[in-house]
């Protein structure tokens, strides 16, 4: 039976009762409430709650799950002449969302920016035959094994033509967004880089829920990174958090700041 962290979404195989601990959520970078580790089978997950899409160009759409679960983050599909992509990852999966992914010709791979949004990766990755790209940085945090999963290591790693993932660190040691290099360059930040409420700016952290940041060397290094890549837009990991025009120097503008408030 598959069972999920009510707080994060990451998804365990158990049998018989659920496990007493979330390792995710015991880790500093999320948190366990106060009311106590809770769960949700994964199919009584799939009948009270759905999915709600978003276009936002001819060939980018999100995902996300209503009503909210857990961090309740958001997840991309990116379809491009060789397949299509999902960016990130939700925890429902029902019958309406396999398909409308069929549909649209299905999954050629899964990229996930961070562990925070495994989820049901194992599950979505069966279900359309995809590979799973997680960065080997992060391997100790995958709760359940797949033959879908495929870890690497490096700084880049090429998923399809004009698409990469960049690891950047950070958040996690494995940290990732991903870059496409069609119009003036799109970047896909998870939670790497955190969209503030205006849209005109970025923060860095090491614990968004406690609050805890990164060192200034550490963001010195993710922006140095970035400053090689070209990209006008940017969507982060939580509806409506998009920076659509001039994304690059936000980003730039934005570390240096952070900098200069920690220094």
């Amino acid at each position: 039976m598959i069972t999920l962290c009510k707080t994060c979404g990451t998804s365990y195989e158990v049998i018989g009762t659920p496990p007493e601990h979330c390792d995710i959520c015991e880790d500093e970078r999320q948190y366990v409430p106060a009311t106590g580790q809770q769960w949700v089978n994964f199919d009584d997950l799939c009948a009270s709650h759905s999915n709600k899409w978003r276009q936002h160009d001819s060939a980018l759409l999100s995902i996300r799950t209503v009503p909210d679960f857990a961090i309740n983050q958001r997840a991309f599909i990116l379809l491009t002449p060789e397949g299509n992509i999902l960016w990130d990852c939700i925890a429902t999966l029902d019958d309406a969302t396999k398909t409308l992914i069929t549909s649209l010709g299905g999954l050629k791979a899964i990229a996930i920016s961070h562990p925070h949004y495994y989820t049901t990766m194992q599950d979505w990755a069966a279900e359309f035959n995809a590979p799973i790209y997680l960065h080997a940085s992060d391997s100790k945090w995958v709760m359940r094994d797949s033959p879908w999963i495929k870890f690497w290591d490096g700084d880049t790693l090429a998923i399809a033509q004009d698409i990469k993932l960049i690891r950047l660190g950070g958040h996690f040691a494995g940290g990732c967004v991903l870059h496409w290099a069609r119009e003036e360059g799109i970047v896909l930040s998870g939670d790497i880089l955190q969209v503030t409420p205006g849209s005109d700016a970025v923060s860095f952290m090491w614990s968004y829920p406690n609050m805890l940041p990164l060192p200034a060397r550490t963001v010195c290094d993710i922006i140095h990174r970035l400053r090689a890549v070209k990209f006008n837009k940017l969507y982060g990991a939580f509806e409506g958090k998009d920076i659509l025009e001039d994304a690059d120097a936000i980003v730039q503008r934005s570390g240096e700041k952070y900098i200069n408030c920690l220094e």
